[in-house]
C-alpha cells in the first residue's frame, strides 16, 4: 500500500494590462512545517488574468506530481488561490463557459485523479510566494530573461516553523559580518517558529471558499481576475516551462521538475502593453568614510555627526568623477548629516547640480550605542541588543529608532522623491541603513535582509521604480569606481 502524501498548492498568475506582458507562479508547501517544497514560475507572453492563474495551477499540480510519482492515490494536494473563478470552475460550482478556458481546466484536471485534489479561496494577502513568483516572471519576460529558480526571493515572503540552531558566537558589527547575521538569522527563525501554530496548512476537504471583499486592484501585483466575459480567445500552451524542488526533512523522493521545450519563442518586451514611460532611478550613493567608518562604530543621526576623513574625502572625489564620466544623474538629493552634504558637494561641484536635503534620508538613531563598537554594546547591552537583532520592532538603548521606524521614514521619503521626480535619474547621497532598506523594499525581502547586505563607505546601488509600481533592483554595492 501507498504511503499517504498530503502537500499545498499555492498558485498565482498575473497580466500586466489584461490581457497583457503575463506570467504565473506556483509553489508546493510541506502542510505540516509550511517548508516550500518546489517552486515553479512562467512568463507566457501576452495572455489574460485568467489564462495565467490556470497556468499556474497547472504548473503547481504537475510539479506535486512530480515530487511523488509513486504515491498514486495515495497524494493529496490541496490548492490555495486568490482566484475566485478557477477555484469555483475547478470545484465543480461555477460552470466553464468560456471556450479557452475549457482546455485549460481540462488540462488542470487531468493532472490527478479528481477525488485526490480540493480547493480552496484565499485572500491575496495570504498567496504572497506565488504571487511574487508571478511577478518574477513577468519582470523577467519584460527584461527579455527567463526566470531563474536559483534567483528568485520569492521564499523570503514565507514564514518558517523551523526552529533555529543555537547561533554562533557574534563578532563585528550586523549587516558586516557573517556571524552577526547568522545570530540575526537565527534570533528571527525562532521567534517565528514559536508563534507559528501546529499544521501550518490543515488539509481539509472540499469546502465553501469565502467570497472575496470588493477592492481595487493592486498596483505592481498580479491583478484580480476579471469577470469571464473579460476572457480573450488565446489560451497558451499549458505546459509548464521551469520548476525548482528544494528538499526537506522527507522529501527524499523529491526531485527537480525538467523544463520542456519551448513550443514558440515568447514575447519579450512591453509589447502591447501601454508604455509606462521611464523610470524614476535612484542611484545610492554611500558617503565617504569618517573617522569612524573604519572602526565599524554605531554612527547614526543621534550621534557627534562627523565630517568626512580625508579619506572620505577623496572617495567623495573619485564618486563625483564617475557621475561626471557617466553624465546621467539629472539630480541630486542627500541626508541632512555632514557625511553625506559633504558627499554630495564633490559631486554636485563636478555636475553644476544643486543638492536638495530630504530628512528621510539620514541615517538610524542609535541612541546609547552611538560611537560604541558592536563588541561594546554587546557587553554594556547585551539584552537590549538582542532583542534588537531580532525585531525590527525593537530600538537601541535610550531611546534610539528602531528598524521598523526606519523604513517608515525612508520610504516616506522614496514616495516623494519618486513622485517628484518622475522619469528621473536622481542621486540619493545617503547612509547604510536607509539604502539597505530601500533595497529591501525593492525586492519584497523581510527585515532581517538588512544584516545580509554588504555596504561599503562610497559604494552605489541603484533601484529603478516603474509606473506601474514595480520596482527594480539595478545595482548594489558597486566600488569599481574607487579602484
Amino acid at each position: 500500500m501507498s504511503v499517504a502524501r498530503q502537500v499545498v498548492v499555492e498558485a498565482d498568475g498575473g497580466s500586466r494590462g489584461n490581457p497583457g506582458p503575463a506570467g504565473y507562479g506556483a509553489v508546493v508547501i510541506d502542510p505540516a512545517t509550511g517548508e516550500p517544497l518546489a517552486e515553479a514560475a512562467e512568463y507566457i507572453g501576452v495572455a489574460t488574468n485568467n489564462v495565467a492563474e490556470y497556468r499556474g495551477l497547472i504548473a503547481g499540480l504537475s510539479a506535486a506530481k512530480a515530487l511523488f510519482p509513486d504515491a498514486g492515490d495515495a497524494l493529496r494536494v490541496h490548492v490555495r488561490m486568490d482566484s475566485k473563478l478557477v477555484v469555483e470552475q475547478m470545484s465543480g460550482r461555477w460552470k466553464i463557459k468560456h471556450p479557452d478556458m475549457k482546455p485549460l481546466a481540462a488540462r488542470a484536471a487531468a493532472i490527478l485523479p479528481p477525488s485526490s485534489v480540493t480547493y480552496e479561496w484565499i485572500p491575496r494577502a495570504q498567496n504572497k510566494h506565488a504571487d511574487r513568483l508571478a511577478n518574477e516572471a513577468m519582470d523577467a519576460g519584460r527584461d527579455g530573461r527567463t526566470w531563474e529558480a536559483s534567483a528568485s526571493t520569492a521564499a523570503l515572503d514565507t514564514p518558517s516553523a523551523r526552529t533555529a540552531s543555537a547561533p554562533p558566537p557574534v563578532q563585528g558589527p550586523p549587516g558586516d559580518q557573517a556571524a552577526g547575521a547568522a545570530r540575526a538569522r537565527a534570533a528571527l527563525a525562532a521567534a517565528r517558529g514559536a508563534a507559528a501554530p501546529e499544521g501550518l496548512f490543515p488539509m481539509p476537504g472540499a469546502q465553501e471558499p469565502e467570497p472575496p471583499a470588493e477592492a481595487a486592484p493592486v498596483t505592481g501585483s498580479a491583478a484580480p481576475a476579471p469577470e469571464p466575459s473579460a476572457e480573450p480567445s488565446a489560451a497558451p500552451d499549458p505546459e509548464p516551462s521551469a520548476a525548482r524542488v528544494v528538499p526537506a526533512p522527507d522529501s527524499s523522493a523529491a526531485r527537480v521538475v525538467p523544463a520542456p521545450e519551448p513550443s514558440a519563442t515568447p514575447q519579450t518586451g512591453w509589447g502591447s502593453a501601454p508604455d509606462l514611460g521611464a523610470p524614476a532611478t535612484l542611484v545610492l550613493l554611500r558617503h565617504g568614510e569618517t573617522a569612524l567608518t573604519p572602526q565599524k562604530r554605531f554612527s547614526g543621526s543621534g550621534g557627534t555627526d562627523p565630517e568626512l576623513s580625508a579619506t572620505g574625502r577623496d572617495q567623495a572625489e573619485r564618486a563625483a568623477e564617475h557621475f561626471a564620466a557617466l553624465g546621467t544623474v539629472q539630480e541630486i538629493v542627500s541626508s541632512p548629516l555632514r557625511r553625506c552634504r559633504e558627499t554630495a558637494a564633490a559631486v554636485a561641484a563636478r555636475l553644476g547640480l544643486d543638492v536638495h536635503v530630504d530628512e528621510g534620508l539620514r541615517e538610524t538613531d542609535f541612541g546609547a550605542w552611538e560611537g560604541l563598537t558592536f563588541g561594546e554594546v554587546r557587553e554594556r547591552h547585551g539584552d537590549d541588543l538582542t532583542a534588537w537583532l531580532a525585531s525590527p520592532d525593537a530600538a537601541p538603548t535610550g531611546g534610539g529608532e528602531s528598524f521598523a521606524e526606519v523604513a517608515e521614514r525612508v520610504a516616506a521619503a522614496r514616495d516623494r522623491i519618486v513622485a517628484r521626480y518622475a522619469g528621473r535619474t536622481v542621486l540619493l547621497v545617503t547612509h547604510v541603513t536607509p539604502i539597505k532598506t530601500l533595497v529591501r523594499l525593492a525586492l519584497g525581502a523581510p527585515p532581517e535582509a538588512l544584516f545580509r547586505m554588504e555596504l561599503s563607505a562610497a559604494s552605489i546601488s541603484a533601484v529603478a521604480y516603474y509606473g506601474d509600481g514595480n520596482a527594480s533592483v539595478r545595482l548594489l554595492n558597486d566600488t569599481s569606481h574607487l579602484r
